[in-house]
């Protein structure tokens, strides 16, 4: 953390209260904790494991590798491999967009509740407990195809309460940041995540990838087994660094202590809640909107991206996870550098920048998806530059438009509407999929998704509180 957060300020009202640095930091270290769900888990390693050739029916498996494997086999046997591998993409596409469902149900009033109730940290704590022991879980999925409904409910039930858990996590931002150190504290809770996903990759990748096995503790590839120690290290991963924002940074306070709302009455409050924006706060309502959409494309650039890297563009696990590893790097310098000119140029130029990029960089991909490791590598690395800036300069954005004394109701729901659209690329990225026949044509599902949010930026004009 760079010099002069010693003493970060928050102002409740017109009192300001110090913020120890330890709370910032405390806060931050989730992120660089539950990076490995992300990472490991939905991207580049178990999601990737989960469409393998392990779960593809063992004839299909062996007549490809009699016809020549990856690069040689033609003809039937290549079609059928092909077919089988696009039918478990697929699946994996349809049980995230189920999960994005429960999601978009369910999220709207966890923030509520837990903003109303004071019990923000125990709900964080609770839903990271889950997504952790569905984590350990996965460790029981062993490389074969009746283990595949098993894997992609696991990774769909960890998928759900990790994005309910970032309700919790985002909202937290106003407890640990004031409208002047907002934009650094958001940007350094962006960056350690990213930074801890390199860290948590490096380690898998020494320990249970790279070389030839056995690796640590006498772990060999029979059943997937090295994969699925990966997923015990990231569940002690994200268990050990999730632990310091539960002990050092203190509840939320009740906004109305004692007040328990039935389930239809909470949607009844966020309904009134959200048409209130619309008639008093119409920029604020729009942008709630455009930054849905848009960020449920930039989740699935992370959530597909190992799936494509592996399936498509014909990666290796050690290649997926150097790549994760360059990936995070590019996207942490990406975060930082917006972070700077977002101050010189304006947050929304840098987010229509970054989503215009990531853009043309996605159809790009789509036409050269026979362009192997190097297509990906060249286009992977430009996707994860540019969603980095798009996702802090989205939250900065925000944060200028949040009135004096609204700020947790705003954030709260910009962290619960930003998932209620969270079945939308993986739906689409199935969808095409189906439609196309191929993996690679998921891309394009994807890249609608970001276009949609981009074409909902560009007319937004909104006048600054802040």
């Amino acid at each position: 953390m760079r010099e002069g957060y010693p003493e970060l300020m928050s102002s409740t009202g017109a009192v300001e209260v110090k913020i120890p640095r330890k709370q910032v930091i405390s806060w931050a270290l989730w992120d660089w904790g539950t990076s490995a769900f992300s990472v490991l888990i939905t991207t580049f390693v178990f999601a990737r494991y989960i469409v393998s050739s392990y779960f593809i029916d063992p004839e299909i498996v062996q007549a490809y590798e009699a016809a020549g494997g990856e690069g040689v086999a033609t003809g039937p046997a290549l079609e059928n491999f092909q077919a089988a591998e696009a039918n478990l993409t697929s699946w994996v596409g349809w049980a995230l967009a189920i999960g994005g469902v429960a999601v978009a149900l369910v999220a709207p009033i966890v923030g509520q509740r837990t903003d109303a109730g004071g019990k923000r940290k125990l709900w964080l704590g609770i839903n990271t407990g889950i997504v952790i022991a569905a984590t350990f879980g996965m460790f029981f999925v062993e490389g074969t195809p009746q283990f595949f409904v098993m894997g992609i409910v696991l990774l769909t039930v960890g998928n759900v309460f990790y994005e309910m858990a970032n309700v919790n996590y985002n909202a937290m931002l106003l407890q640990v940041s004031t409208p002047k150190t907002m934009g650094r504290v958001s940007g350094f809770g962006w960056g350690m995540g990213y930074f801890g996903g390199i860290f948590v990759l490096l380690i898998a990748l020494i320990g249970f990838v790279l070389g030839d096995p056995p690796y640590w503790f006498g772990i060999t590839t029979e059943a997937g087994m090295n994969i699925r120690a990966v997923t015990v290290l990231a569940a002690v991963w994200a268990l050990v660094f999730s632990l310091p924002v539960l002990f050092n940074v203190p509840e939320n306070t009740a906004t109305t202590p004692g007040h328990k709302a039935g389930i239809i009455e909470s949607y009844k409050i966020l309904f009134r809640k959200i048409a209130d924006l619309y008639k008093n706060a119409r920029p604020t309502f729009y942008f709630l909107l455009a930054s849905a959409v848009f960020r449920d494309g930039l989740a699935a650039v992370f959530a597909f991206g190992g799936i494509l890297a592996g399936t498509v563009f014909g990666l290796s696990f050690t290649e997926v996870i150097l790549f994760a590893i360059g990936g995070n790097l590019v996207a942490g310098i990406g975060v930082l550098f917006s972070g700077w000119i977002d101050d010189k140029i304006g947050s929304k130029r840098v987010i229509v920048i970054a989503l215009a990029g990531l853009v043309v960089t996605g159809i790009a991909l789509f036409f050269f998806h026979d362009g192997g490791a190097t297509a990906f590598w060249i286009g992977g690395l430009m996707l994860t530059f540019f969603v980095g800036p798009a996702q802090a300069s989205a939250r900065a954005y925000l944060g200028h438009l949040a009135p004096e004394g609204q700020e947790g109701e705003i954030f709260g729901l910009y962290a619960t509407t930003g998932r209620a659209v969270s079945f939308l690329a993986p739906s689409l990225f199935a969808l095409f999929v189906l439609l196309g026949g191929a993996t690679y044509y998921g891309i394009l599902g994807i890249v609608v998704v970001l276009l949609a949010g981009l074409l909902l930026m560009l007319p937004l004009r909104a006048k600054f509180i802040r």
